[in-house]
């Protein structure tokens, strides 16, 4: 038996999940989404993924699909269905369907789609050896704070950091690294935590906001600045953090091993506190 998704207000096989051909997401990428995790049925940080969320449909001038409420309940009611223990809902809303034009519509009803997928977060085996990244090309559009659904140059890097063997992309722009092509970066240097301070040239990650409070609580620094890979490479410890990866140790940037080819301490420890606070 196959999954229940949600569309539009309806609850269906996820074989019987359609969109019209008109819908503005998929003719412009005239769309945002959200992808919040879950552990144990429950779900993880869901209170930061819709604030961002109605900063992004403010942002785009986006109407609500629904009440915030509604919105709760839907989440709720996937999980449920789907007899969710562990994995992501990911939801998406679009400015909604209408005859092609470049001008925004009127009078249209937003749409709105949701499913579930199950996931290994809180064992996943790529956090006891950790990952590879390469640096590839920023190429994307210059607001990166929008969790816009135009998502073909993480793609793109995506794909070239697969090519390579590696497990992630890591941007760079003006010869210095953005941010990875699903998730925020970091390294570490003399126990401190470097990472990009926000602003519209990358996305305000969840699990971001979160790592920064637990860092905070348990004495951990955070330096808010840009870093280049020659920086990562000299690095003591790297790590990314993502609604689905939490925090997750880089072992390798472009070929150079980073800490001897382990997950440092400072990433195990975040790990560690962000895990105990999510299964809590």
């Amino acid at each position: 038996m196959g999954r229940t998704v949600f569309v539009n207000g309806d609850y269906v096989p996820e074989e019987q999940g359609k969109i019209s051909i008109f819908d503005r997401g998929f003719l412009f990428a005239d769309g945002v989404y959200e992808v919040t995790a879950v552990i144990n049925g429950r779900l993880v940080d869901y209170g930061p993924h819709m604030e961002r969320l109605d900063r992004s449909l403010s942002e785009l001038r986006m109407d609500w699909p629904c009440s915030k409420d509604e919105l709760r309940a839907m989440h709720e009611e996937l999980v449920r269905r789907n007899d969710l223990k562990e994995g992501i809902v990911y939801m998406q809303v679009t400015r909604g369907a209408t005859d092609r034009d470049f001008k925004f519509p009127k009078d249209v009803k937003p749409t709105l789609i949701a499913f579930t997928q199950t996931m290994s977060l809180v064992d996943n085996p790529n956090a006891v050896k950790g990952v590879s990244v390469v640096t590839v090309p920023d190429i994307r559009w210059l607001r990166r704070d929008i969790k816009s659904v135009m998502l073909l140059a993480p793609v793109i890097g995506k794909q070239a950091a697969y090519e390579k063997g590696a497990h992630e992309g890591w941007m760079v722009e003006a010869g210095f690294v953005t941010e990875g092509t699903s998730s925020n970066a970091y390294i570490v240097k003399d126990g401190k935590v470097i990472t990009r301070g926000l602003s519209n040239a990358i996305l305000a990650g969840c699990t971001r906001r979160a790592l920064f409070r637990l860092a905070k609580e348990h004495g951990v620094v955070i330096e808010e600045r840009a870093f280049t890979p020659a920086e990562a490479y000299a690095a003591d410890e790297a790590f990314l953090t993502s609604a689905s990866q939490f925090v997750m140790p880089i072992t390798e940037i472009d070929s150079h091993r980073i800490g001897g080819g382990q997950p440092g301490p400072v990433t195990r420890k975040l790990r560690e506190l962000f895990l105990k606070e999510a299964t809590g």
